[in-house]
């Protein structure tokens, strides 16, 4: 039986496209795999070039007579090129996309990007040489170049363009200054970095004894073979970051590099210091606020190997190192390293399977483990390594639980309890910096009628429009935007008003209660110039703020010694989501918002205020009991059926027609209860999803549970095969493997 291969010969992304179908020799049956590089003929010649194997397939797809064979696998060796191809149809077999969308996420730079250049003009004469030409210029009244050498015996190098400028002359006048040795153009590459404008000067940390005992096992485990990798479960404060450096050192050491990646860019301001202080211009930084120019330097250095250290997102897990030796993934359980776009790829998964193929270990770190990480950790398929203690044993923050409840019995009704105020009373008087932290963003959120109960939402989303300053109601999902009403257009009340529980407006409310406060607010509204972060976030490590105050990217592995107060000011917005992992999420939300505090010399404080003070999520959070939590959450899985017990595959359904929707929607379900005859998965839906409209799309998905992770994708499989059935010809199918958010 003939068998063939897809083979990428340029693999520059504007060709990902155009793929070529060569028949596989059978002296190559059983040896080639998805990422190899083969030698194959091309063209009306048959010149030999090399190219890279996408898939393997029975399927010619055309005239086989027309078919060329490939040659031999390449004696190069795997490439790295060619491990980011293999990896990629890693991620085509495991979430389910297109191989095209695959390669184009792993493959970093999108488009060729020309190299930033900066001229510089030198005189070339000596003082007295330059004055005696510049007499001769002036009695031959050769404006022009009088002019440049009067500025060049001013200052003898200028910034091309600014010379050009201030002398009133053409690019012409210099060149021809150049050919008679007057003057000299220089040409300089410059390399985009991103990096923070300042940076600190190298520093060497030293390790506790608890820090040496754990980056020790971890590296005896290296040396004896075990290639799990490892799980580092440190309470806030504990001092994962100094034990990534020593192990990113030691990998360093042995002529490897290592990618290191944090979940929000928010972090990479302070990490980037950090690591800078201790690996110098060994390290580069990716995030998605860079320039394409800026992305594309950092992927051209770590492809010639003239950096080492990767710090980013999501996205720096493709950076092209040839020899990497270490992937760490800091704050494991965040949800930021699951994509939201097809594929939907989780990086710690992805991580392994790349450490795999590249022979590096993986290290992953937080103080409160994803349910996955830690089950797996739990079962022996991960090595886990516990920090019980903070550095040099500072104690946890104290933790006080506020019923909201009770407080409203007791008439107060604004956003601070009465504990609260004491305390941010107490530490402004002091000078001490506080921390607040509300789930949400904007300056409320929803408008409703007190009337009627009617609630603003927006005419393409089926979700309630945000209040912001100015008197503007937004969408947040597709950025609709009206102004803001005064009168119900439902039944005509007056008595019309916004839900008031925004970033915007806890910030006035600071400023009221508190009038000399200096206040920072970071939330997405207020980050989203480049350079947003690092502003905030440096002018209030600077000291140049008394409270902090934002969403969930404040209290997200950030490092403020003077911060002794955090207060939660809404614990359970994020626990009555629809989303099964809703309890998992507060826990962590809370037990990180709590870690902000007391990481000083001063001993740290914590309010924490809840409508729900009795539900496990917040009384193991106030506990900073994360094995408490664990347990519970864990037996709540078992009995629902949920990850990490149970496998989890989401198909996701949309489409502008709700009757067309509902028909492939139907017809999906059929499709996955064929496919189920044996009964061993359970299929679930279709129902509408958690939102059910978005940008005039209306939204259904449909869930199918399996022990094994085998079942879901040959599952997956054949549904993917059923969508050539007309019914699906207007609508938007995607698939998302053990789903981190609702949908």
């Amino acid at each position: 039986m003939e068998q063939y291969a897809r083979v990428i010969v340029d693999i520059s992304l504007e060709k990902l496209d155009k793929a070529f179908t060569y028949r596989i020799p059978e002296a190559l049956f059983g040896r080639l795999e998805p990422g190899m590089q083969v030698e194959v003929p091309f063209g009306k010649g048959n010149r030999a070039i090399s190219g890279y194997v996408l898939e393997l397939t029975g399927e010619a797809g055309f005239d086989p007579e027309k078919i060329k064979e490939i040659q031999g696998i390449s004696k190069k060796g795997m490439q790295i090129e060619g491990q980011l191809v293999r990896l990629a149809a890693w991620i085509r077999r495991t979430y389910g996309c297109t191989m095209n969308q695959a390669l184009k996420t792993v493959l970093p730079v999108k488009r060729q990007v020309g190299e930033k250049q900066r001229r510089q003009v030198r005189l070339l004469l000596s003082r007295e040489e330059s004055q005696e030409l510049l007499v001769q210029l002036e009695q031959k009244s050769q404006l022009a170049r009088f002019r440049v050498l009067a500025a060049l015996l001013d200052k003898s190098c200028w910034e091309y363009g600014r010379l050009l400028s201030a002398c009133r002359v053409s690019k012409e006048v210099l060149l021809k200054m150049e050919e008679l040795h007057i003057l000299r153009i220089e040409q300089e590459t410059l390399v985009r970095t991103g990096l923070p404008k300042e940076l600190p000067s190298p520093r060497k940390i030293l390790l506790n004894e608890r820090q040496r005992q754990v980056t020790e096992e971890i590296l005896e485990g290296w040396e004896a073979g075990d290639e799990r990798p490892c799980l580092i479960h440190g309470v806030t404060g504990s001092g994962k970051t100094e034990i990534y450096m020593e192990l990113m050192a030691d990998t360093l050491r042995r002529g490897k590099e290592a990618i290191f990646l944090i979940p929000e860019i928010a972090l990479t301001y302070q990490m980037v210091r950090r690591f800078y202080q201790r690996f110098g211009a060994q390290v580069a930084v990716l995030h998605s606020r860079l320039s394409q120019g800026e992305r594309h330097d950092q992927f051209e250095l770590a492809r010639k190997g003239q950096i080492k250290v990767m710090i980013g997102p999501r996205s720096a897990l493709f950076t092209p190192f040839s020899r990497l030796g270490m992937i760490i993934i800091d704050e494991e359980h965040e949800n930021s390293y699951k994509s939201e776009m097809i594929p939907r790829y989780h990086a710690r998964e992805t991580a392994v399977y790349r450490a795999l193929l590249s022979g590096a270990h993986v290290v992953l770190g937080s103080a409160t483990p994803s349910m996955e990480a830690y089950y797996r950790a739990s079962r022996g398929e991960y090595r886990l390594l516990t920090l019980k203690e903070r550095v040099e044993k500072r104690p946890l923050p104290q933790v006080a639980v506020v019923d909201l409840r009770q407080e409203l019995r007791q008439g107060n009704r604004s956003m601070f309890s009465s504990l609260l105020r004491q305390q941010m009373k107490e530490r402004l008087t002091r000078g001490e910096q506080i921390m607040l932290f509300l789930n949400r963003r904007g300056f409320a959120g929803f408008v409703s009628c007190r009337t009627c109960g009617h609630v603003i939402k927006c005419p393409h989303c089926d979700v309630s429009l945000s209040l912001h300053r100015g008197g503007a109601m937004r969408c947040h999902y597709c950025g609709h935007e009206e102004p803001a009403v005064n009168q119900c257009p439902s039944c005509g009340s007056g008595y019309i008003g916004a839900f008031r529980a925004g970033t915007q407006q806890v910030e006035e409310a600071v400023l009221r209660e508190f009038p000399g406060a200096r206040v920072l607010r970071m939330d997405a509204d207020t980050t989203r110039n480049r350079d947003g972060y690092e502003k905030i976030l440096g002018a209030f490590s600077r000291g140049e703020a008394d409270v902090l105050l934002g969403t969930q990217m404040i209290v997200k592995g950030h490092d403020f010694p003077g911060v002794t107060l955090v207060g939660v000011l809404a614990a359970d917005l994020s626990l009555h989501a629809a989303d099964y992992r809703a309890a998992e999420r507060t826990f962590q939300l809370l037990t990180q918002a709590a870690g902000r505090a007391g990481r000083g010399e001063r001993p740290g404080q914590v309010v924490i205020q809840t409508y729900c003070p009795e539900h496990y999520s917040v009384e193991t959070a106030a506990r900073q009991d994360y094995e408490g939590f664990y347990q519970k959450e864990l037996l709540y899985r078992r009995l629902m059926g949920y990850p990490p017990v149970k496998e989890l595959l989401a198909v996701y359904i949309s489409g502008a027609d709700l009757e067309e929707l509902e028909i492939g929607a139907a017809a999906l379900r059929a499709a996955a209860d064929t496919l189920n005859e044996k009964g061993e998965l359970e299929v679930i839906g279709p129902a509408d999803g958690v939102i059910a409209k978005v940008q005039d799309q209306y939204r259904k998905v449909l869930y199918i549970k399996g022990e094994q992770e085998e079942l879901l994708e040959a599952c997956r499989a054949g549904l993917e095969q059923t969508l050539q059935a007309d019914c699906f010809a207007s609508l938007y199918i995607q698939f998302d493997k053990n789903p981190v958010s609702g949908y």
